[in-house]
């Protein structure tokens, strides 16, 4: 509790984290929210400007920008999330078995991590799309299958801290089983660096399903998405360069939410991290006066 206390403190993680629910709870009830049907066309109104029933103007085949962009949440924010919770899921459990067991264990399971982690990661997703065709279900498979490697080795370094200390040597002593020590001694204190990994990496994700779908590899038409939004109003850049403002801003200021929110997470969950950014703080100004004088 301590600790949420400490990230309600910053106000920019509290201005983060409304932006997030906000666009989360939006995407969520996206039928509710939006005007109008995002997929209707009307091209009476082709390239309208904004008006009080179409607050963002219409896009090249009349239909309503601010409907398309709540319904654009969905694929850029929320199916992403879920994408990254199984990948998570898949890494947190290679990186447990691996950090706890250790020995042949270890070796396996990071053997495997290393041969997919060779591969570069858009070379990879290319790959998968390549295989399995254009979609945003197949984005999404090539995320999992890119990124679980990474979570499993950075996971499996925080459990290899805790799996000597005394509590765990002694709850092995004493005849507890490895599933019970893992819930009740290891899960708790690696939770923070789960945390923070896993709200660092949304951010990338977003940018990545944004620009596959620029490139017409994610989603597709008639459906919305925020960066096949920026595909379709290039051409008019010049002409109607406000048409790119609204989809740009959104995938700008989801990005900036997530990034500035795994920053204070990171802070709340470490509090030494705000202690030594305070004393370099204090120390610059002491060391550029020495080297003054």
């Amino acid at each position: 509790m301590r600790r949420l206390k400490n990230l309600c403190k910053d106000p920019l993680a509290v201005v983060s984290i409304g932006i997030i629910i906000v666009t989360v709870i939006c995407g969520v009830f996206a039928p509710l929210v939006a005007p109008h049907d995002p997929e209707e066309v009307n091209m009476s109104l082709r390239y309208a400007h904004s008006s009080v029933e179409y607050l963002l103007g219409n896009d090249h085949l009349g239909r309503d920008i601010l409907s398309r962009i709540i319904y654009g949440i969905r694929p850029s924010v929320l199916w992403v999330l879920a994408a990254l919770a199984v990948s998570v899921m898949i890494g947190a459990v290679i990186g447990f078995l691996a950090g706890y067991f250790g020995g042949k264990v270890d070796a396996f399971l990071m053997r495997c991590c290393d041969i997919m982690l060779s591969f570069p990661g858009y070379v990879m997703a290319l790959a998968v799309i390549g295989v399995l065709g254009v979609g945003l279900e197949n984005i999404l498979i090539a995320f999992i299958t890119i990124k679980w490697a990474w979570f499993a080795r950075i996971i499996r370094t925080s459990v290899n801290q805790f799996t000597e200390a005394d509590y765990v040597r002694y709850a092995k002593t004493i005849g507890k089983g490895h599933v019970f020590i893992m819930v009740r001694h290891i899960i708790p204190v690696t939770f923070a660096d789960i945390a923070v990994i896993s709200s660092s990496s949304i951010s990338s994700m977003i940018l990545q399903i944004s620009g596959f779908s620029f490139l017409g590899l994610g989603v597709q038409a008639p459906a919305a998405e925020w960066g096949m939004m920026l595909n379709e109003a290039r051409e008019v850049m010049f002409t109607r360069p406000e048409l790119l403002l609204a989809p740009g801003l959104s995938i700008i200021m989801i990005v900036m939410a997530f990034n500035f929110f795994s920053d204070a997470l990171q802070i709340a969950l470490d509090p030494t991290r705000q202690g030594r950014s305070k004393k370099e703080n204090i120390q610059l100004p002491s060391k550029r006066a020495a080297e003054s004088t």
